[in-house]
């Protein structure tokens, strides 16, 4: 049964459940937002070395009343970062029972949050490791469980909000992922010099922004338009986009011009892929009944 269209005796509902059913959607899209807010304030702390403040403690830091508090400014901003993570954590623990106790909430949304909820003490625990020993590995490990969070509620806010979004959202959402590959890549050490913690936090924006806005495109399409070749265009755009965070992400770590050659090729490819859905999208015909959400 899918979120929109399920409905009961008010009366009987339990004021949990009205809550749920009537702030889930918002739960969850406030979730997805502290996510990326902890990524990227990661990011920035890598790229500073802020990550190693705190006197490499974990989790207390290095100022303060029990050593509670940051004692630097290095210190504050892994300290903020810490912060964060924690509010991200605790809403995903309360948007992984709101989905359970809220039974207008399709399974597979729940399924897909509670995912994210077992991830998290995972990247709690690879959160430390980055602190205590700060090898690549862990880095790149954290990175990565980290994306995979961000995508199911991403994924999961989508399917929640599809019924409300339309061809439009559609168009928009290839728009948005055609303008942030560009920018994705010209904020890459391939052209610039000085790859800075604010070039740094700036790039993963675009790219988080990218990983959303395909999602939308890739969900969304599917259901709104009958043409197949929109279709094939829309689902082909995440694993591209995936490739791209992939290949940049190599590119940036080490010195290979054959790497970063199909690390632009690859990022033209979802460029022209976006370019020539979002054309697409204007023209084609919306499915039966799909032209304007319900």
């Amino acid at each position: 049964m899918s979120y929109e269209n399920h409905s009961s005796d008010s009366s009987s509902a339990s004021p949990f459940d009205r809550f749920d059913r009537f702030g889930f959607s918002h739960l969850l899209a406030s979730t997805v937002v502290l996510v990326a807010a902890t990524i990227l304030l990661g990011v920035a702390a890598k790229a500073t070395g802020s990550g190693l403040a705190c006197d490499a403690n974990w989790p207390l830091c290095d100022g303060g009343v029990l050593n509670l508090f940051p004692a630097n400014f290095p210190s504050f901003f892994e300290w903020i970062h810490r912060v964060v993570a924690m509010v991200a954590g605790f809403f995903i623990i309360g948007t992984a029972l709101a989905a359970w106790r809220t039974k207008a909430v399709d399974r597979s949304i729940t399924y897909a949050v509670t995912l994210g909820l077992v991830l998290t003490p995972v990247q709690v625990t690879l959160g430390r490791e980055t602190v205590l020993s700060y090898e690549m590995p862990i880095l790149s490990l954290h990175f990565w469980t980290a994306v995979v969070i961000f995508a199911l509620f991403v994924v999961s806010a989508i399917l929640v909000w599809a019924h409300r979004l339309t061809t439009t959202h559609v168009t928009l959402a290839l728009g948005v992922g055609a303008i942030a590959v560009p920018l994705h890549v010209v904020l890459s050490p391939l052209f610039i010099d000085s790859y800075t913690p604010v070039v740094q936090t700036a790039q993963y924006a675009a790219v988080l922004t990218l990983l959303s806005a395909v999602s939308l495109a890739a969900i969304v399409g599917r259901r709104r338009y009958d043409s197949p070749l929109l279709s094939s265009l829309v689902a082909a755009t995440p694993v591209l986009a995936v490739a791209v965070l992939f290949l940049g992400r190599r590119a940036v770590m080490q010195f290979a011009p054959a790497l970063d050659a199909l690390y632009a090729l690859t990022a033209l490819v979802l460029f022209a892929t976006l370019l020539a859905g979002t054309v697409l999208s204007r023209r084609a015909v919306p499915a039966a009944g799909e032209a304007l959400a319900p």
